[in-house]
C-alpha cells in the first residue's frame, strides 16, 4: 500500500506498510475504547457490551462492523490526510445526453450548491433523472481537482449506477466498493461504493452523493450516517437524492423538488385487489388463484415484470405453486438479499434471460429493468412501508418508450399503507400536471 492508497482513509494499522508509520502527518487512534460497561469502536461509532465482545486473550472486539474486518482493542487505526492528487483529463464530462428544462433547473442548483461548498437534497419522483441531474455537479467537482463519492445504502443500485457514470466520466479514474466486490481498493478521483465502506473513510470527498437516501440499511442507522459526515471534508459538500424523503429530511436540508418524469408522462397508478386470507392460504402452500391467473396472463403475453412477495421464506411458496401451474420452460428465479446468486439473477433479467423475477424489497429501487410490470402480492404486509410502495410503483414507466404500465397489488383487507402510497403518488401526479 502507498501513501496514495492510505490518503483519506481510516484503516486498521495491520493493512499498512510499517514505512508509512514514518510520515509526520499520519493519525494514529485506538481501535477500541475500553470503558466501564461497554467498549467503543473508533470505526463505526458504535457500543458493544464488553461481556458480549471480550476475546480470550482479554482483548475486546467490535462485533457490529465485524463484517467489514476484526478490530480489537490491541489495534490502531490509522490515517493520511486527503491528497486530491489527480490528473484531471479533458473532457471531463463525456455524457452527450440533453437534460429536460426541470432537470436542468435542478442541475444548476446542485453545480451552486456545490460551489458554495452547501448541502442539498434532491426531491425528484422516481424516474425522473436524478442520476443524469447530478452529471454537471460532479463534473465541475471533478475539473477542479476535487475528489468525489457516489454511495448507495443498496448493492444493486452501486453495480447498475457503476457502467453509467464509466460512460459519463470516461476520462476519469474510479472505482466500485462494495462486500462482495473482488478488486483491490485504489485510489481514485471518482468511487462509488455501498454506505458500510464509507466506514473505512475520513475527510476524504469534497462531494459526498448519498442515492436513495431512504433507503434500508442506511435510514435510521446512526452509524452509518456518522461514516457519511466523516467521509465528507470540512469544507465539502453533501448532496442526498430520493423520491420519498422523510419529513426529517425534509427539515433539514435545502431542497431541489422535481416532481414529473424526465418524458413528462405522470407516474402508473397502483391498482388494489382484494385476496382474503392470503397470509394463512400462504402458511398453507397456497396462494390465491387471481395471482396465478395474472402470472400466466403476462407469461403469455411476454410482458416482462418483477413479483414482489413480503418475507423470503414467501418466496419458495409462491415459486413452488407458479412451477406446478405453469408447463413451459421456467422463466424466473427468486431473488433476496443474502441470496449468494443475486448480483447473477438481477443481471439475468437486465440482459433479458429471464422473463421476471419474485423478489423481496431487495429490488425495491434504485434498478431499472425496461418496460416493466409490477405485481405486489401481500401489499398489506406492514414490510411495505409507504415510501416502499411508490419506490417499487416506481419501476414502471420509466422509459419514454414505455412510459406506463401496470401496477397490480394483491391485499387482504384495507391497508393505510397502500391507501397513503396512492395519496403520495396521486399527490406527485397533481404536482406534475401543475407545471407539466
Amino acid at each position: 500500500m502507498n501513501e496514495l492508497d492510505l490518503s483519506g482513509r481510516l484503516i486498521p494499522s495491520t493493512d499498512c506498510d510499517s514505512e508509512l508509520f514514518q510520515r509526520e502527518n499520519i493519525t494514529r487512534v485506538p481501535a477500541i475504547t475500553i470503558n466501564h460497561t461497554t467498549i467503543h469502536c473508533t470505526r463505526c461509532g458504535s457500543d458493544c457490551e464488553k461481556g458480549d465482545a471480550q476475546l480470550q486473550d482479554e482483548n475486546y472486539f467490535c462485533y457490529k462492523c465485524f463484517n467489514l474486518g476484526r478490530l480489537d482493542s490491541s489495534m490502531e487505526l490509522v490515517h493520511l490526510p486527503e491528497m486530491n492528487q489527480f490528473e484531471v483529463i479533458e473532457p471531463v464530462l463525456t455524457w452527450t445526453g440533453q437534460l429536460t428544462e426541470l432537470q436542468q433547473s435542478c442541475s444548476d442548483e446542485i453545480v451552486q450548491a456545490f460551489q458554495k461548498h452547501e448541502d442539498k437534497l434532491l426531491w425528484a419522483v422516481t424516474g425522473a433523472g436524478k442520476t443524469e441531474i447530478s452529471f454537471a455537479g460532479i463534473a465541475w467537482a471533478l475539473a477542479q481537482g476535487l475528489r468525489v463519492c457516489i454511495a448507495s445504502p443498496r448493492v444493486d443500485v452501486c453495480v447498475e449506477l457503476f457502467p453509467r457514470y464509466q460512460e459519463a466520466f470516461a476520462n476519469t479514474s474510479m472505482i466500485l466498493l462494495h462486500g462482495k466486490s473482488e478488486e483491490k481498493y485504489q485510489y481514485r478521483q471518482l468511487t462509488i461504493c455501498t454506505t458500510h465502506q464509507l466506514l473505512r473513510f475520513k475527510e476524504a470527498f469534497d462531494v459526498l452523493i448519498i442515492d436513495e437516501v431512504d433507503a434500508f440499511p442506511y435510514a435510521n442507522n446512526s452509524s452509518l450516517q456518522m461514516a457519511a459526515k466523516r467521509a465528507v471534508k470540512e469544507t465539502g459538500s453533501l448532496l442526498l437524492m430520493t423520491a420519498t424523503p422523510n419529513p426529517k429530511l425534509q427539515q433539514e436540508y435545502e431542497i431541489s423538488y422535481l416532481p414529473l418524469r424526465f418524458h413528462r408522462h405522470l407516474l402508473p397508478q397502483i391498482k388494489l385487489h382484494f385476496c382474503f386470507n392470503w397470509r394463512r392460504r400462504i402458511y398453507e402452500g397456497k396462494i390465491a388463484k387471481k395471482v396465478i391467473k395474472k402470472v400466466l396472463e403476462k407469461i403469455a403475453k411476454q410482458q416482462r415484470f418483477l413479483l414482489f412477495v413480503p418475507r423470503i421464506r414467501d418466496l419458495q411458496v409462491v415459486d413452488e405453486v407458479l412451477t406446478k401451474q405453469y408447463r413451459g420452460e421456467r422463466c424466473w428465479q427468486t431473488v433476496y438479499s443474502a441470496d449468494e446468486d443475486r448480483m447473477e439473477k438481477v443481471q439475468a433479467m437486465r440482459d433479458e434471460k429471464l422473463l421476471f423475477l419474485i423478489t423481496t424489497t431487495i429490488l425495491e429501487r434504485g434498478v431499472t429493468f425496461p418496460g416493466i410490470d409490477v405485481i405486489i402480492f401481500g401489499g398489506d404486509d406492514r414490510v411495505f412501508s409507504v415510501s416502499s410502495l411508490v419506490q417499487i410503483a416506481g419501476r414502471v414507466g420509466r422509459k419514454a418508450s414505455r412510459p406506463t404500465g401496470d401496477i397490480d397489488c394483491y391485499i387482504g383487507n384495507y391497508a393505510k399503507n397502500v391507501a397513503d402510497a396512492r395519496k403520495q403518488i396521486a399527490e406527485m401526479n397533481r404536482r406534475g400536471k401543475a407545471i407539466g
